[in-house]
């Protein structure tokens, strides 16, 4: 029960700093620049447990790691300050990439069923089938609120895929390195990379998909 209220707490917490980032730039350079600093120590300690004394492994990952940050971070920022309708776009995708990850959650624990895949073990079909429900319905409202496109239903498939994707290769590497989590960070979630998994994947390469739409 304490977990849940955690997370519940936690999550709002995190809207509340994301909401300000979207409405101040230089709040949003600070929370990216944090996300960036976090991810690396994160995923730094996941190389390190996974590979251990082969110290090259780790110094080579960590540096493509570090070049996908540097080129993804600032793209995704000058992508939302750049124009003023990027901003919805952003909320947009970031909320497909949420919906996906709570339509995998409940869909998973209330219908259970065949396990997706051994990587993650709580990973279900009806999580995978719940994750497409929910991210379509963010569409449906962006389509009739905003008159978003319909192609921008393509897009949605999309960046829910990547965003599983995503989430199961994190949980990939947790599950070599023998770890629940990424980190403690976050209350209820654990570490940045834990909430973040499958949207440090997704937003970046939905961003620049956006030329396609």
């Amino acid at each position: 029960m304490n977990n849940v209220l955690n997370r519940f707490f936690t999550s709002i917490a995190l809207f509340i700093v994301l909401y300000g980032a979207i409405i101040n730039q230089h709040l949003l350079f600070m929370l990216f620049t944090l996300i960036g600093f976090f991810v690396m120590i994160e995923v730094y300690r996941l190389f390190k447990l996974i590979f251990k004394d082969d110290n090259k492994k780790v110094v080579l990952l960590f540096l493509i790691l570090i070049i996908y940050l540097l080129i993804c971070l600032p793209q995704l920022f000058f992508f939302i300050t750049i124009d003023h309708n990027n901003k919805l776009i952003f909320i947009y995708l970031l909320l497909v990439c949420v919906m996906t990850d709570l339509g995998g959650y409940f869909f998973g624990k209330f219908f259970k069923g065949k396990k997706l895949t051994k990587i993650s073990p709580k990973k279900t079909y009806s999580g995978l089938i719940g994750s497409y429900i929910l991210s379509n319905i963010v569409f449906i409202y962006f389509y009739f609120k905003f008159n978003f496109s319909l192609s921008f239903l393509i897009l949605t498939f999309l960046v829910c895929s990547i965003s599983q994707i995503g989430d199961l290769f994190i949980s990939y590497l947790k599950r070599k390195a023998k770890v629940k989590d990424t980190g403690t960070l976050l209350p209820g979630h654990g570490g940045i990379l834990d909430r973040i998994d499958g949207i440090i994947f997704a937003l970046p390469i939905s961003v620049n998909l956006m030329i396609l739409f």
